[in-house]
């Protein structure tokens, strides 16, 4: 199906407009370039970043800060990161600093450590970014405000219960959730109330939610749709980021990747016609800097893209395949793999196909998932000797809690305060707490076999090991109950590398690749260090004759070297493939694929990602 070009015009955007969607869908880029669009068109414009990875910076090539900046080159735009982890010290600090020689030291340990789950970070933002919609006096400088990434379901939810918050405080003992104390939210109550009150609003507010022609990417813009019209965001629409249509009939790559964004589309044709709906193509160069945005949404964007002899001519570094990585893992008998990166890199798949190796290699492996979608079961389709499949469905366990959580407190609480628990218990912190119980079970099987987890706990939930006497509290500020014995081995197990090997999955383009790096960062933090990372769905070498697919091949060499040179102690290699790698027999031949360059006396141009894909297909 063909949708129109992707047009944010001045005399129909409303007064604030928020880009959400999955990670590596293009949010920025895309809330970037229609903020240059609306200024251009003599408006007044503030764009502004809740992304806790935000490369706002690096793609308006400009340095920002938690205040308004004039961009030069773009009369009448200004921009702002808002930084959840800088803003969530702020809102500790204005919350435990009072207390300060007040209350004893276990006292604002106890506090501190309430204040540092993930919604509270998500809050702290929310917090920031309310002042630009719910003070007149921020709102009034600006004709609009644009917002890279929106508020979750979550936020807007406990928003929505501040008449609640007396009440619980009233009943609750702690005066306490995942939060924080709750008497710092009642302050600005009335900003909050307006800024809820604007979002619901279709003459003040558009939600623009961005995807790619990709299924998983459709499927969680479906799902945020669903949940925030459920909440009153109504005024919607749909951006489709990186449309993909070949100019060689002969390009096996170019065609089959032509053929899986219409599959892919096709499949969700019912969601995109239920709502407006537009497209931007798939570009060949980087979406970085102003004239690379200036000209994002027009139709001539690359009047003249020409071929990769650039790609050609570049020698890859050394670069190993899944299979030497393997050959390290399996000489411990035992023990843990798991997968970790931003959404859309392909945890799955390459978790799969080391699964798969293993098992071929005669060890006992079990695979498990937390995709909700069950992308794991699709990927083997088929039964393999040897190697079992489970999937940690986050909603079934953290429900499970849920109830374990209620069922210790509800004689204690009102109406009121159990409604205000029930949505407390609905945060990220809570799903946090209850699939980290859960991967700790599955680590534990590790003992005696190797298990594969395609997903890990979060760097935030990682660095809560730091001191496990603080995870321990958390939970038990929840569920009154001690740590299963899985969760008091967990810490140990995740920081011994001979048990626990963590592997960074990434594409060589910038935002998944500086988001590993950063994930990277905090694993360090907690004292973890990841074993390798994998560049996955590369278009290196492929031989490909479509001049756009060439250009980015030739753009990848830069992600390539930044990876191999300044992030990773080792690094895979894998080529993008014509046949979807699943089943098997497919997944057992990517896992056995060669690197590139240095292995077995390779030269970088072999063996090509064409051959690969005519192999794999």
């Amino acid at each position: 199906m063909r949708l129109p070009l992707y047009r944010p015009e001045a005399a129909t955007a409303t007064r604030f407009l928020f880009f959400t969607g999955k990670g590596g869908v293009g949010k920025t880029c895309v809330a970037c370039a229609a903020a240059i669009k609306l200024a251009s068109g003599g408006r007044r414009v503030l764009l502004v970043s809740t992304d806790p990875a935000s490369n706002l910076d690096e793609v308006l090539e400009s340095a920002l800060t938690n205040q308004p900046k004039s961009i030069s080159g773009v009369p009448g735009l200004s921009a702002m990161n808002i930084n959840p982890a800088d803003a969530a010290a702020a809102y500790r600090e204005r919350l435990v600093g009072p207390m300060r020689g007040l209350l004893p030291a276990v006292a604002l340990q106890s506090m501190e450590e309430q204040l540092s789950g993930a919604c509270t970070v998500e809050i702290a933002a929310f917090d920031e970014f309310s002042g630009l919609i719910g003070d007149p006096s921020v709102a009034s400088q600006f004709d609009h405000v644009v917002f890279d990434t929106a508020p979750t379901g979550h936020t807007l939810r406990l928003m929505g219960l501040a008449k609640a918050w007396d009440a619980f405080l009233k009943q609750n003992t702690s005066g306490n959730s995942c939060l924080g104390p709750l008497a710092g939210l009642q302050k600005k109550r009335r900003i909050y109330e307006t800024t809820i009150s604007a979002l619901s609003d279709p003459a003040l507010t558009t939600l623009v939610l961005v995807t790619r022609p990709q299924t998983s990417a459709l499927r969680e813009a479906q799902r945020t749709a669903a949940e925030l019209r459920g909440l009153g965001v109504g005024n919607q629409m749909l951006v489709v980021n990186g449309i993909f249509e070949s100019d060689s009939a002969s390009d096996p790559v170019a065609e089959a990747m032509q053929r899986r964004g219409e599959a892919a589309l096709l499949g969700a044709e019912d969601f995109i016609r239920s709502m407006p709906a537009a497209g931007v193509p798939l570009r060949a160069f980087n979406i970085l800097g102003l004239n690379r945005l200036k000209t994002f949404l027009e139709e001539d964007a690359e009047p003249s893209v020409q071929g990769g002899s650039a790609a050609a001519a570049w020698l890859a570094p050394r670069m190993e395949g899944l299979c030497q990585l393997v050959d390290t893992i399996e000489s411990q008998g035992t023990g843990v793999i798991m997968t970790m990166g931003k959404g859309g890199v392909g945890k799955t798949t390459v978790a799969a196909a080391i699964a798969v190796l293993l098992a071929h290699r005669g060890h006992r492996v079990h695979l498990s998932t937390t995709d909700p979608a069950a992308h794991v079961a699709q990927t083997l389709n088929g039964k393999v000797n040897g190697l079992s499949v489970s999937k940690i469905d986050p909603a079934v366990e953290t429900e499970a809690y849920r109830r374990e959580v209620v069922a210790a407190q509800e004689a204690e609480l009102d109406s009121d305060a159990r409604a205000l628990l029930e949505e407390d218990l609905r945060s990220p912190c809570t799903e946090e707490i209850a699939v980290f119980r859960a991967f700790a079970r599955e680590m534990a099987a590790g003992v005696d076999r190797f298990v594969v987890l395609d997903t890990a706990p979060t760097g935030h939930t990682l660095l809560l090991l730091d001191a496990s006497a603080s995870f321990q509290r958390q939970i038990e500020r929840q569920a009154r109950s001690a740590q299963t014995e899985e969760v008091l081995h967990l810490a140990k197990r995740l920081r011994d590398p001979l048990f626990t090997r963590i592997l960074l999955v990434t594409l060589p383009e910038a935002t998944p690749v500086h988001e590993a790096a950063a994930l990277q960062e905090d694993l360090r933090r907690a004292g973890i260090e990841p074993f390798a990372w994998v560049i996955n769905q590369s278009l290196l070498h492929s031989g490909t004759s479509d001049p756009l697919l060439a250009a980015r091949e030739a753009a990848e060499q830069r992600y390539v070297t930044e990876v191999v040179e300044r992030h990773a102690k080792r690094t895979a290699w894998l080529p993008w493939t014509i046949g979807e790698p699943a089943g098997p027999e497919a997944l057992l031949h990517l896992a056995e694929r060669q690197g590139t360059l240095g292995m077995d006396g390779l030269d970088g141009r072999k063996p090509s990602t064409r051959q690969a894909c005519l192999e794999a297909s």
